[in-house]
C-alpha cells in the first residue's frame, strides 16, 4: 500500500512502548477504567472492554494487572470520571496533528496539549480543522512471520468476517473495517486463533506529508515528545510520511 509499512510503524512503536511501560499501561488501565464505567466490568457483555482486554494483551500486559484494573475499576464506579477529549492542529510544515485525551480534568489536558504544540512551533486550531484529511477506521495488522495462513485464505476470512478491505505487505497484512465493525470482525479473527500484531481503532491519513527541513523535523518531533510524555494523551495521529 503506497509504500507504507503498517507493521513498521507498529514495531516501532512498539519498541517505544516498551521502554517506556509505565506509560502504555497508564493508557490502557485508563482505557479499562472508561469502558468499565461505560458497559460493566463482564467482557462477556461489553465489546469495548474486550477491544481493550486485546488491547492490552497485545501489548504484554499481565493477566492479573488487567484483572486488577477491571476490578478496580468497578468498584469505583462512581468514582470514574474520565473523559474523551479531541484536539487538532498544525505542527511544521503543515502536518496535521489529531490528538485524543483521556482526562479527569479537561482544563489541565488542554493546557498541556496546547503548551506542546506552541512549543514545536505548531498552532492548535478548531475541532474539524484536520480530522477530515483522515479516515476513522478499525485497522488490525497481522505479522506474516506469526501468522501460517495462505493469503488469500487469510483475506477471504477477514473479508466474511466483515472488513472492508485487505492488503499485503511486505512484512504484514492490513485488515481495514468500518469502526462501528472493528469489535466483531477482531473477535472474530481472534476466535479463529489469528494472532494480530495490532488491532484498534485508527485515524488514517488519505494523503502523507514529507519534511525535509530539518528544523521542522525536530520541532515536530519536540511536539510529538511532549505529547508521548503526557499520561491524559492516549493516542497521536499525525500525516507524516515516515
Amino acid at each position: 500500500m503506497s509504500g507504507h509499512s503498517k507493521f513498521a510503524n507498529i514495531k516501532h512503536k512498539k519498541e517505544k512502548n516498551d521502554a517506556a511501560k509505565g506509560k502504555i499501561f497508564t493508557i490502557i488501565g485508563r482505557e479499562l477504567a472508561a469502558a468499565v464505567k461505560e458497559g460493566g466490568p463482564d467482557p462477556a457483555n461489553n465489546s469495548r472492554l474486550r477491544d481493550v482486554i486485546a488491547k492490552a494483551k497485545a501489548n504484554n500486559m499481565p493477566n492479573d494487572t488487567i484483572d486488577r484494573g477491571i476490578k478496580k475499576a468497578a468498584g469505583e464506579m462512581g468514582n470514574v470520571n474520565y473523559e474523551y477529549v479531541t484536539y487538532e492542529g498544525y505542527g511544521p510544515g503543515g502536518i496535521a496533528i489529531i490528538v485524543e485525551a483521556l482526562t479527569d480534568n479537561k482544563n489541565r489536558t488542554y493546557s498541556n496539549v496546547r503548551n506542546a504544540f506552541t512549543k514545536g512551533s505548531g498552532t492548535i486550531g478548531t475541532q474539524g480543522c484536520v480530522s477530515y484529511m483522515f479516515d476513522k477506521k478499525g485497522q488490525i495488522i497481522i505479522d506474516r512471520e506469526e501468522c501460517e495462513m495462505d493469503p488469500d485464505d487469510l483475506m477471504m476470512t477477514a473479508l466474511d468476517a466483515g472488513a472492508e478491505d485487505f492488503s499485503e505487505e511486505e512484512d504484514s497484512f492490513e485488515i481495514l473495517t468500518d469502526p462501528d465493525d472493528f469489535s466483531e470482525v477482531r473477535q472474530s479473527l481472534e476466535d479463529q486463533g489469528i494472532p494480530m500484531a495490532s488491532a484498534e481503532v485508527t485515524m488514517i491519513p488519505q494523503t502523507y506529508v514529507t519534511l525535509t527541513d530539518e528544523t521542522d523535523i525536530r520541532q515536530l518531533n519536540r511536539t510529538l515528545d511532549l505529547l508521548d510524555d503526557d499520561d491524559d494523551v492516549q493516542a497521536v495521529y499525525t500525516n507524516l510520511d515516515e
